[in-house]
C-alpha cells in the first residue's frame, strides 16, 4: 500500500524539493496531497521573494501539478479547522486537510508546529522531508534514483550535475538525504 502524505507549503516552496516529491508522486512511490490553501501559501511566499517569476508562471506550475497528480488536491476539510488546536493556529488547515484526507504523514519543515501528541489523536505523524527522503532511499531505491534522474534531466539551460542537484536539495532542507547521495556517489 502506498504511503499517503500531505505536503506543507514549506515543502512545495523550494523548487528542487517540490520537483523531487512530484516525481515520487508520479512514480507512485507516495500518494501526495495538498490543498488550494497550501498552494496559495507557497505561491504567495515565493512571489514575495521572487516577483520575477510572475503570477502567471506559478499558476501554470499549480495547474501542471494538479494535472500530473489528479486527486492530489483535497477539499471539504473546512468544518474541521475550528475544532483543532495547534501551536500556530494558522496551521490548523493543514491538520484539518490531513484528517479529512486520511493521510498518514504531514511532510513539513516545521515539525514544532505539529506536535506528535496532538497528531497521534488522529493517527497522523509529522515528518521532515529530509527524513522521508532518507526512508524512501532505503525502501524504494530504484524509484528514487529514477525520480532524481528525471529531475536532473529537466535542467537543460543550464544543465545541472548530480553534485549541483544534491547541493540544491541540501540548501532546501534535505541535507541528510544529500549527504547519503554523496556517500553513494549518486
Amino acid at each position: 500500500m502506498t504511503l499517503r502524505v500531505l505536503l506543507d507549503a514549506n515543502v512545495l516552496y523550494p523548487a528542487a524539493l517540490r520537483s523531487l516529491f512530484m516525481d515520487l508522486g508520479v512514480l507512485g512511490v507516495i500518494d501526495i496531497h495538498w490543498t488550494d490553501q497550501i498552494q496559495d501559501e507557497w505561491t504567495r511566499n515565493l512571489l514575495s521573494h521572487r516577483p520575477d517569476l510572475g503570477e502567471t508562471k506559478l499558476r501554470r506550475t499549480r495547474y501542471l501539478m494538479n494535472r500530473a497528480l489528479d486527486g492530489a488536491n483535497l477539499s471539504g476539510y473546512g468544518p474541521l479547522i475550528q475544532h483543532l488546536e495547534l501551536p500556530d493556529p494558522d496551521d490548523r488547515h493543514v491538520l484539518a486537510a490531513a484528517i479529512h484526507g486520511q493521510v498518514e504523514l504531514v511532510v513539513t519543515q516545521n515539525l514544532r508546529d505539529f506536535p506528535a501528541t496532538i497528531l497521534a489523536k488522529y493517527s497522523i505523524r509529522a515528518i521532515h522531508p529530509d527524513e522521508l527522503l532518507c526512508t524512501l532511499m532505503q525502501t524504494h531505491p530504484s524509484q528514487l534514483a529514477q525520480a532524481l534522474e528525471a529531475q536532473q534531466a529537466r535542467y537543460r539551460n543550464p544543465p545541472v550535475t548530480s553534485a549541483e542537484l544534491r547541493d540544491m536539495l541540501r540548501q532546501q532542507g534535505a541535507s541528510l538525504f544529500a549527504q547519503a547521495l554523496t556517500e553513494l556517489n549518486c
